[in-house]
Formats: structure tokens, C-alpha cells, sequence
């Protein structure tokens, strides 16, 4: 009995070597040499299929595509706005003796503005104000001049550096996000309103107005010196010592296809924060 269990325990390896390769029939996994090339060539063609299915089918969607306008645009349909300088949940809390409390907010809004330079605009167009800057027709498109100099104290040019951080009326720089083809109507402007009543808020340009020459706005690939218009809000408190705490809600009016009441999107057309200044 011993001897049998032996017997089969010896056969064992011997079945599997030749299930890996049999000398006799020159079957390789069970399979003859010929069989196996069938069966690769049967996978290489048909994932060769597969793969040339995909590509053309990857080529033929990108047909449709415009390189510089998405194909589907009805998601957003009203633009959203933000501030700059940005910082950690929309606060800016800063000492105006101290230096160090709000340098990184000057930097910020240098650094933000650079583009809006005189120099840097000059190469603009000077264009008509009130009007659409349609450019349908044309491949390359042109853009229109929105001067630094525009946004008065705000502009952080000479004698106004710190932005009026420095004297605790700081400014803040609001922006309307960028929508390709979007054309505002009637006369669109940013107005804030604060929550107390001892702050005196003054908008640059004048009334905060955002021209209706700034659109529309064809894509960064074909606007290539598009810069979006913007509107400056100078914070001055009341209260010149001691603590100030000021929350601002800045929205888009005048403009009926701009939404600015929406409980779903809280940036959509306005935009809240706070500004807390100390001695």
C-alpha cells in the first residue's frame, strides 16, 4: 500500500512537466506550437480593432471641437466674482501700524495689477465706451485698454504703494469672472454694501461701472491681451482707532441677464468678505 502512495506522489511531477511541455505530440500548455500562433494572432487583430475603433472615434469627436470656445456652455450662465487681494476664508485681518500685517496683501495686488500697467495697455485699443467690441468676423482679436491709472488711490501707484492699507482704509479689487460670449446688458456695475452703517466705501472707476466695451470675450487662446475690467472699492471706517470689523457683500446691479441671487452658488454675481482692521 506504502509503495503505491509513493508510486503516485512520483507521478505527479512528471504530469506537470508534461502538461508544460510534451516531447511526444510537442504540445506547449496543452497546446501545439500552431495553435498558440492562431490564438495570438486571433487577440492581436481583434485588439487591434479595438484599438483603431477608438482612435477614430477620439479623432472624429475632436472634429467638433473648437479649439478656443468649450462646445456646451449653458452650465453657467452668469458670471461669479472675486476679490483680490485673496486670502483664507475671504478675511483680511491686518494692523495698520504694522507693516508686516499686511505687506502680503500689497504684494498680492502689485503683483495682480501688473498686467493693467499704462505701458503694458498702451499696445490697446482705445475703444468706444457704451459699446460691444464685436469681433466675430475677425481671427485675430483685438482688446480694449483698461489703464491701472483708472482705479485712482487703488491703483497702488506713487504716494499710494500700500493701497491705503497703511492709513487703515484699505482697498479691495473685485473682479467678474470671465465668460466667453457673454454680453452683459443694460449698464452693469459692482455695488458693495456693509452690514454696519460707520463705513464710508468709494468706487473706482466712478460708480463702480463696468463698461459694456469689455465684451464680449472670445477665450484666452484667441484674446490673447484680453484683460477683464475691474472695479475698486476703497474701505474707510468711521472709527479711526481702535478695532474695526467690517463684512461686505459686493454684487452685480444693473444688468438683467446677471443673476446675483442665487442660495445655491454664493459667488455666483456676488461675493462676501471681511476686513478687520486694528490700530
Amino acid at each position: 500500500m506504502a509503495k503505491e502512495e509513493n508510486k503516485g506522489t512520483e507521478q505527479a511531477p512528471s504530469e506537470w512537466k508534461q502538461f508544460i511541455y510534451n516531447p511526444r505530440s510537442g504540445e506547449i500548455l496543452g497546446r501545439t506550437a500552431s495553435s498558440w500562433a492562431l490564438i495570438l494572432l486571433f487577440y492581436l487583430v481583434f485588439y487591434g480593432f479595438l484599438a483603431g475603433l477608438f482612435t477614430l472615434t477620439m479623432w472624429v469627436m475632436l472634429q467638433t471641437l473648437d479649439d478656443s470656445v468649450p462646445k456646451y456652455r449653458d452650465r453657467v450662465s452668469s458670471p461669479g466674482l472675486m476679490i483680490s487681494p485673496k486670502s483664507a476664508g475671504l478675511e483680511l485681518a491686518f494692523r495698520k501700524s504694522d507693516r508686516s500685517s499686511y505687506d502680503a496683501y500689497v504684494r498680492a495686488l502689485h503683483s495682480f495689477l501688473t498686467p493693467y500697467n499704462d505701458s503694458l495697455q498702451a499696445s490697446n485699443l482705445q475703444c468706444t465706451q457704451g459699446r460691444y467690441f464685436d469681433q466675430d468676423e475677425e481671427e485675430k482679436k483685438q482688446s480694449c485698454q483698461f489703464n491701472r491709472s483708472s482705479l485712482g488711490p487703488c491703483a497702488g501707484l506713487e504716494g499710494n504703494e500700500f493701497f491705503g492699507y497703511n492709513e487703515g482704509s484699505p482697498c479691495v479689487i473685485v473682479k467678474m469672472n470671465r465668460i466667453i460670449g457673454l454680453k452683459p446688458q443694460g449698464n452693469p456695475k459692482i455695488n458693495c454694501t456693509s452690514k454696519v452703517e460707520n463705513v464710508t466705501l468709494q468706487y473706482y472707476p466712478e460708480y463702480g461701472k463696468i463698461d459694456l466695451m469689455y465684451f464680449p470675450y472670445y477665450g484666452k487662446k484667441t484674446h490673447l491681451q484680453y484683460v477683464q475690467p475691474l472695479v475698486a472699492v476703497k474701505i474707510t471706517p468711521s472709527n479711526t482707532t481702535g478695532t474695526s470689523e467690517i463684512v461686505l457683500e459686493c454684487k452685480i446691479y444693473g444688468s438683467p441677464n446677471l443673476k446675483n441671487e442665487d442660495e445655491r452658488d454664493k459667488f455666483l454675481g456676488r461675493v462676501n468678505f471681511r476686513v478687520q482692521i486694528s490700530d
